[in-house]
């Protein structure tokens, strides 16, 4: 199947998530997740509308983006090790995976140094699973409040990664608790933070994620095949 009609499978299902949950499909935005593939695909799927690309290694991102010259949009998804920060600066839209302060702080530091701003969410561990990257959810408040001190970065959200279940609606459970601890930290009214964004769900149970409230849904074997 070409990567056009499994995205058009995609953007139906989205929208009939959001219907059910009585939502705007407008609401919900479609992260394509393209690490280990060609820019060719990423090229094919711009083509085919879709305009927001993840990415979860520094050093393949860096290289796809001189291969790809349309004027798409880069996420990045995956753990973020400080020392790669500057390779990211003013690359990429939105850092899906702030865990811990110091990891903001140098991406505070080079965007600022291109007197820009950077968008993040802040990845919490809603599991506690120890395989999972993120911050504990009584950590996230803090860190949230931490991270809107530095002068180049701008909260957005939250984002998590639940357990692998083969049944989706076993993840149900983690996807509301990520919705209420963002009502939570909305409630605080910390300056210069919104709750505006929630990423949640892939390509196994994102239709759950949109149900409970995700804004922005990680998708990538369902769009371009198993890997």
């Amino acid at each position: 199947m070409l990567i056009a009609q499994r995205l058009d499978r995609i953007r139906s299902r989205v929208a009939d998530a959001a219907v059910r949950a009585d939502r705007d499909p407008e609401a919900v935005r479609l992260v394509a997740v393209s690490k280990t593939r060609p820019p060719e695909d990423v090229v094919a799927a711009f083509r085919a509308g879709q305009t927001i690309f993840g990415e979860n290694y520094v050093q393949e991102l860096a290289a796809k983006a001189q291969g790809v010259a349309e004027p798409l949009e880069w996420h990045f998804i995956g753990h973020l090790q400080s020392n790669k920060v500057r390779y990211l600066a003013g690359m990429v839209t939105l850092v899906h995976s702030v865990d811990r302060l110091s990891l903001a702080r140098e991406i505070d530091r080079q965007w600022g140094m291109l007197g820009r701003c950077c968008d993040l969410l802040v990845q919490v561990n809603i599991s506690g699973e120890a395989t999972k990257s993120g911050t504990d959810e009584r950590g996230a408040l803090q860190l949230v409040h931490d991270i809107a001190l530095l002068p180049n970065i701008r909260v957005r959200g939250l984002m998590t990664m639940p357990p692998f279940f083969d049944d989706p609606e076993r993840a149900r459970p983690f996807f509301s608790g990520l919705k209420r601890l963002s009502e939570m930290i909305a409630g605080e009214a910390v300056p210069g933070v919104e709750m505006k964004e929630l990423s949640m769900g892939m390509s196994g149970d994102f239709e759950v994620a949109i149900e409970e409230g995700a804004t922005l849904v990680r998708i990538g074997s369902a769009i371009f095949g198993d890997r």
